[in-house]
């Protein structure tokens, strides 16, 4: 395939352009040429020197990351920026970035991911953000209780392997829990949008310190399942689409623990 075919798939099935003027991340293309071909394609979380370096090692063509390295545009291209933007160089990988195209795709998102891991049904936008959405809001087939959420979530890509649950639960909300609101990353902002929602609960990756006294004073429940375990979604969805469209796949699974 085409490097410009891909890219501009990608860019039509993301509505990349319709985040442009709310999304602090240069999506789409951020490095590189859009000439040659594309025969392998890398996915990861994060654009960092060990998963380019990984990318590289299983001779992508093209590494597609939801937090690239560009927020907000570049001024010098010195110390790790300058190692990563040599390393792709080096290795001739362009990068391919979603941020905030990827969190609230309807299908293809990090919140549709996690919201059909948690097994929420009649699922609708959620988390507003200038005339878009980044996140989900659904019912549960069945009520469940905070103890059976986190359960799933402690088996999300990204949580250490034989300890206790990592997931953090700020517990305020009703003992049966049917409907959540999925915001991942750092989504604890849209905690109000959740309660005008008429959520029971949020789900998200990480929190901001005045969430337990608002999630207390709400009547809510949070669950904090840790931004990289909640993110891994959104890039598994366009490995998927990618090898649909022929193209050899490669995924990079790099688990920050945060």
């Amino acid at each position: 395939m085409d490097r410009s075919d891909y890219v501009r798939r990608l860019d039509d099935r993301l509505e990349t352009a319709a985040y442009a003027d709310v999304d602090a991340s240069a999506n789409g293309l951020q490095v590189g040429s859009d000439e040659g071909s594309v025969e392998r394609v890398a996915f990861a979380v994060d654009a960092a020197d060990a998963t380019i370096e990984a990318a590289a090692e299983a001779g992508a063509d093209v590494l597609v990351v939801h937090h690239g390295i560009s927020w907000g545009g570049i001024d010098r291209v010195t110390d790790r920026t300058y190692d990563r933007v040599a390393a792709l160089a080096e290795h001739d990988i362009a990068l391919y970035v979603s941020h905030l195209p990827l969190d609230g795709h309807p299908e293809l998102g990090n919140a549709a991911g996690v919201a059909a891991a948690v097994g929420l049904a009649d699922r609708e936008p959620f988390g507003e953000i200038g005339p878009v959405t980044i996140g989900t809001i659904g019912e549960t087939d069945s009520p469940r209780s905070a103890a059976a959420i986190r359960e799933t979530l402690d088996g999300f890509e990204g949580q250490p392997d034989g300890e206790e649950s990592t997931t953090r639960v700020i517990e305020f909300g009703p003992d049966e829990i049917e409907r959540v609101a999925v915001v991942t990353g750092s989504g604890t902002d849209w905690l109000d949008e959740a309660v005008e929602a008429g959520a029971d609960a949020l789900i998200t990756g990480e929190g901001k310190g005045q969430v337990y006294h608002d999630a207390r004073e709400a009547g809510l429940t949070v669950f904090l399942a840790g931004h990289y375990a909640t993110e891994t979604f959104g890039v598994r969805s366009l490995q998927a689409l990618t090898e649909e469209w022929g193209v050899e796949t490669t995924y990079v699974s790099h688990p920050t623990g945060l």
